[in-house]
């Protein structure tokens, strides 16, 4: 997250946000007012992503934000479910670590430095999944 310095703080190091200030993560484009995905179908997208990787030359930075973006989807469509905050807790807190750990900078150069966080915390996630499977059939 880029912070703008005033013209009399020219020259000081940028005021981070504080721990009250609301970083929003990248989701994937909606319709105005639309409803959240299904967690089954934002599951599905992120599953997607087994088949992708930094190994590709000029595909990482690709890669890595196509990896937030689904992990923040299927964050908010566990979150939008009426029994998502207690049934997905564990999912939900993997994905709050990760967003804490990247703590607003989603720059190319601060993903690739966490890229195992971000593979760890899908990995985690498809391991929880495969045993609900109720929740993406």
């Amino acid at each position: 997250m880029t912070v703008a310095a005033s013209p009399a703080a020219a020259g000081t190091v940028p005021a981070q946000p504080s721990a009250s200030a609301s970083i929003v993560y990248p989701t994937t484009d909606a319709s105005p007012g639309a409803a959240p995905m299904e967690v089954r179908d934002a599951f599905a997208v992120l599953q997607a992503t087994y088949n992708d990787n930094c190994g590709t030359p000029g595909n990482c930075d690709y890669f890595l934000d196509r990896l937030l973006r689904n992990l923040d989807d299927l964050d908010n469509a566990m979150k939008a479910r009426p029994d998502g905050k207690s049934h997905f807790a564990k999912p939900i807190a993997w994905i709050t670590q990760m967003q804490t750990t990247l703590g607003g900078d989603v720059s190319f150069t601060n993903l690739k430095k966490h890229q195992s966080l971000l593979t760890g915390t899908r990995d985690k996630i498809n391991t929880w999944m495969q045993s609900h499977p109720e929740d993406y059939r």
